[in-house]
């Protein structure tokens, strides 16, 4: 059995929904930053899968990925360095307590 473009993006997309659907189902807000780091993953074997089938000279896929890597750990790092913030106001991890912020 060859494995195909096709079983890659299977994964990839299985890898988003697992994050969509914890980012819209949980209410911690350290586990929906995880999941939408999920979600990014999802997208960046998505880039790499088309990258090694599809592009064979340029390597687009495997630039964007390791770019959206990178703004993911920012946007993760900012996205902490707030909770954190809002932690110390609420003293709560649940993000129905941040409604009236």
């Amino acid at each position: 059995m060859e494995i195909t473009i096709y079983h890659y993006l299977s994964v990839g997309l299985f890898v988003f929904l697992a994050g969509l659907i914890g980012s819209v189902l949980v209410k911690n807000v350290i586990k929906v930053l995880i999941s939408i780091e999920f979600m990014l993953l999802g997208v960046n074997i998505n880039f790499v899968a088309f990258a090694s089938f599809c592009d064979n000279i340029a390597f687009d896929g495997y630039i964007l990925a390791l770019f959206y890597t990178g703004i993911g750990a920012v946007e993760l790092a900012v996205a902490i360095y707030i909770f954190y913030l809002m932690y110390q106001k609420k003293q709560s991890d649940n993000i129905e307590s941040y409604g009236d912020l």
